[in-house]
């Protein structure tokens, strides 16, 4: 009776979820506190998504408030001949050397998404000799695509081209695409969907398929932030460490961790302090420099006699400070902070705040035959409001100038393929039509690559092109989102005729001039 009442009781205890858990799913959200991103189907772009989170975390993940490291690292070095990135490469080596590989095990979203995945029940592959070199891996994925393809891409071509982020990331296509594209509102966004999204979306799921069946797939044998962390692991501030003078070197821990290590904290390490519990010899503790995190329970031994009871005082404090912190964060990013949404302002108020955020220069023949007929806005059948840019070959476009002609705004940017791919049809259109359409495209203002270097050998003469103010200011008058490529046509009165997201093909655009050019 006594031994079934004991499993009773110890069973629910067994499920609880452990602190590393806890704190996995607390930095997650914390990461993704923009939570009301999901809901409206946009990217938060206030002033926190300069800064870099320490895990792996999509950048246009609708709920992040930060950037992830790694494409951050990837912009630096594509800008590298303009300008050294001494942030990025600063907090990364910040995160690194006070955290290591603590950061994978500890506070990485897409490290939990691996664990939860491998919890599937199924045949397990475990680690062995091949796994271990095949965790070498990372390192090529860090050199190709992390470091030498945005290098070159940059140096020589002027364009931002973050190797990875495009070709591989899984977490930008499960946080980023598909979070966006689960919002019907952003229904228009199939549209530019092809064999590229395809692609990556079948990585993505080969790479979910290896973490059910090997323990975290990604981690082990492709992440490139990993790599870099793991170069700190050992000069980490925090991580797992061993009591030598309590060590027998049996090995167990080792041979437990389900991770590629040969000895407790080296770089395959990502210090989940499991092998805490496996020590006989009660040697393994995470500590914080001299500070101990989590000791076995036997404590260590240099405890003394209230060590345990202290540990325990800081972990509640610990926990209460960081509940108040991610209360403050969701009310700020949700509630208070109405700033950082990507979302046009005139999508809520056309008449009056996008009219004001833009330079107005508008004549007063052009005033008294449309702003009293029609409403102001981006919407067809809304007359555009009128705005002035500095275009890259330093001369001014001026929106009520090409008042009298079919006026075509396109939203691009160097590192959307299929922006670059449809600007020589807009070239085309307007070679084909001069003197009767002004084509402006306009790239997104958060690029930090070498427009006009871009441009210089590309031929595309007969486009004004001008890189978007810090403000947006074209984005916010045109309703620009951050999907592209996105086209605005506007007749000859300057009435909007066409707005939407999606490539345009030849066909389209002579055919969307003709509607306009009536």
């Amino acid at each position: 009776m006594d031994n079934k009442e004991t499993v009773e009781t110890s069973r629910p205890k067994s499920l609880r979820p452990s602190k590393r858990r806890l704190i996995q799913l607390y930095a997650a959200l914390l990461y993704n506190a923009h939570v009301k991103g999901f809901i409206k189907g946009e990217i938060y772009t206030g002033n926190t998504k300069a800064m870099c989170v320490p895990g792996f975390n999509c950048y246009s993940c609708p709920a992040a408030v930060g950037a992830c490291p790694l494409g951050s690292l990837q912009n630096a070095l594509a800008s590298s001949g303009n300008r050294a990135g001494f942030y990025v490469f600063g907090i990364i080596m910040l995160w690194g050397l006070m955290l290591g590989r603590t950061i994978c095990g500890w506070i990485c979203p897409l490290g939990l998404i691996q664990e939860l995945l491998h919890k599937i029940p199924t045949p397990k592959i475990k680690k062995s000799r091949v796994t271990y070199y095949l965790s070498y891996l990372k390192y090529f994925f860090l050199v190709v695509f992390a470091i030498a393809m945005p290098l070159w891409y940059g140096l020589k071509q002027g364009m931002t081209v973050p190797g990875f982020c495009k070709y591989i990331c899984p977490a930008g296509t499960l946080e980023g695409a598909m979070g966006l594209l689960a919002n019907p509102g952003n229904d228009s966004y199939f549209k530019m969907l092809g064999i590229f999204f395809t692609r990556k979306f079948a990585i993505m799921m080969i790479i979910g398929l290896a973490c059910i069946f090997c323990y975290r797939s990604f981690c082990r044998f492709i992440c490139p932030l990993g790599a870099i962390y793991g170069m700190f692991n050992k000069l980490a501030l925090v991580g797992v460490k061993v009591d030598m003078d309590r060590c027998t070197h049996c090995g167990v821990c080792a041979m437990s961790c389900k991770m590629d290590v040969r000895h407790v904290g080296d770089h395959e390490c990502i210090n989940c302090a499991k092998c805490m519990d496996v020590c006989r010899q009660n040697a393994i503790s995470l500590k914080a420099g001299k500070i101990t995190l989590m000791a076995p329970a036997a404590g260590c031994a240099d405890d003394k006699p209230d060590s345990q009871e202290k540990r325990a005082r800081a972990g509640r404090i610990a926990w209460g400070i960081a509940i108040a912190v991610l209360c403050f964060a969701l009310l700020w990013y949700n509630v208070l902070d109405q700033k950082g949404d990507s979302a046009d302002v005139s999508k809520t108020d056309k008449n009056t705040e996008t009219t004001e955020s833009v330079e107005t220069a508008e004549t007063a023949e052009t005033a008294e035959t449309t702003e009293e007929q029609l409403p102001g806005g981006n919407q067809p059948g809304e007359v555009l409001p009128d705005f002035t840019i500095t275009c890259t070959d330093g001369t001014q476009f001026h929106l009520a100038d090409s008042r009298g002609k079919v006026t075509i705004i396109n939203l691009w940017a160097t590192y959307c393929g299929p922006c670059v791919k449809e600007l020589p049809h807009f070239n085309e259109l307007a070679a084909a039509h001069a003197g009767d359409v002004e084509i402006l495209a306009v790239h997104n203002s958060m690029s930090k690559d070498d427009i006009p270097a871009y441009l210089a050998d590309k031929g595309w003469d007969n486009i004004h092109f001008a890189l978007d103010t810090k403000d947006k200011l074209v984005w916010n008058n045109v309703g620009g989102g951050p999907a592209m490529p996105q086209t605005i046509v506007l007749d000859r009165d300057g009435k909007v005729t066409y707005n939407q997201v999606g490539s345009a093909t030849p066909e389209l655009l002579e055919s969307l001039y003709s509607q306009a050019a009536k």
